[in-house]
């Protein structure tokens, strides 16, 4: 089998070479090596480096690929390497040639600028100076961040909070590869708070709850304000991904004073015995329609 990829290996490197000989440099690249990726194969023969071979970054008959610009192949993203792939003397250090990490991005950003947008320089990752490899894998031809079931995974490496909250009893199906964080939010191009793929939170929970949208004849405030008053987005440990259970959740801004859900007796004394208004689930026994009402008698969201 490795016979048989060598031969293939051999075979794009030698097409590569002969699609870009014109626009290969000279003179002014002494430093990049003579034979391109064959040079790099005499060592990184492992499967993680010979999977480039099956991606688009190895397609010798397309310019906007590395292995279609000229001959320098790897080189193209990973820097000159003639004295990385030198003899060295025993005990000298191997001079290092440019690998993944954010110093690297520049290079990428050159064939995929368009693709990330504007709003990729000066936001979170940029500032915390993530390089694209970080996240994104070139030499495999499934980049793992594309891919809505592996996606999520990917993220959680630096964002362990939201992994532990997916992991609750309610939350959004991320671990059944139904949808991926990138439907939330948008990684390399977005002004948002949170880089959300919309400009607000509620517009973006609109995409797929646009029922929750309205307009509402009598509107429930903190709906049209912000989902997340009520809601824990990334997931919970109470029904419907709420932030508490009801009552509680509830009565963080609704008074008990006068409504039936105030533990007493019918001569008005405080008792310890449960109302029938607080089983269940809670204050939506009553108010189901919660996110608003368009019916004419529907100020208190009953029906």
């Amino acid at each position: 089998m490795r016979t048989v990829v060598r031969i293939l290996l051999c075979v794009a490197v030698a097409g590569s070479a002969a699609v870009g000989a014109q626009e290969a440099p000279s003179d002014s690249n002494a430093e990049y090596s003579d034979r391109g990726a064959d040079t790099c194969l005499a060592c990184h023969d492992d499967d993680e480096s010979l999977g480039l071979f099956r991606t688009d970054h190895a397609v010798p008959s397309d310019s906007r690929s590395p292995f279609g610009r000229g001959q320098l192949q790897c080189e193209a993203c990973h820097g000159p390497g003639d004295a990385h792939s030198a003899r060295v003397r025993r005990g000298e250090e191997r001079p290092p040639i440019l690998a993944a990490g954010f110093a690297q991005n520049a290079l990428c950003l050159d064939c995929h600028d368009s693709d990330v947008g504007s709003g990729w320089h000066g936001d979170t990752h940029a500032f915390e100076e993530i390089g694209c490899s970080d996240c994104h894998s070139s030499h495999t031809p499934h980049d793992a961040v594309a891919e809505t079931v592996t996606q999520a995974e990917v993220c959680y490496d630096c964002h362990p909070l939201q992994r532990s909250e997916a992991l609750r009893a309610f939350s959004h199906p991320l671990f059944d590869g139904k949808m991926s964080c990138t439907g939330c939010h948008s990684p390399h191009d977005s002004a948002a708070d949170f880089q959300l793929a919309r400009s607000t939170l509620n517009d973006t929970c609109y995409q797929c709850h646009a029922e929750k949208r309205g307009p509402f004849l009598w509107e429930h405030a903190p709906v049209a304000e912000d989902c997340s008053l009520c809601h824990a987005a990334h997931g919970s440990n109470h029904p419907g991904i709420l932030s508490q259970r009801a009552p509680l959740l509830c009565q963080g801004c609704h008074s008990t004073l006068g409504h039936p859900s105030v533990l007493r007796d019918a001569g008005g004394i405080a008792t310890a015995i449960p109302s029938q208004f607080l089983l269940g689930q809670g204050c939506m026994n009553c108010h189901e329609q919660v996110h608003g009402s368009n019916h004419p008698s529907g100020s208190t969201l009953m029906r």
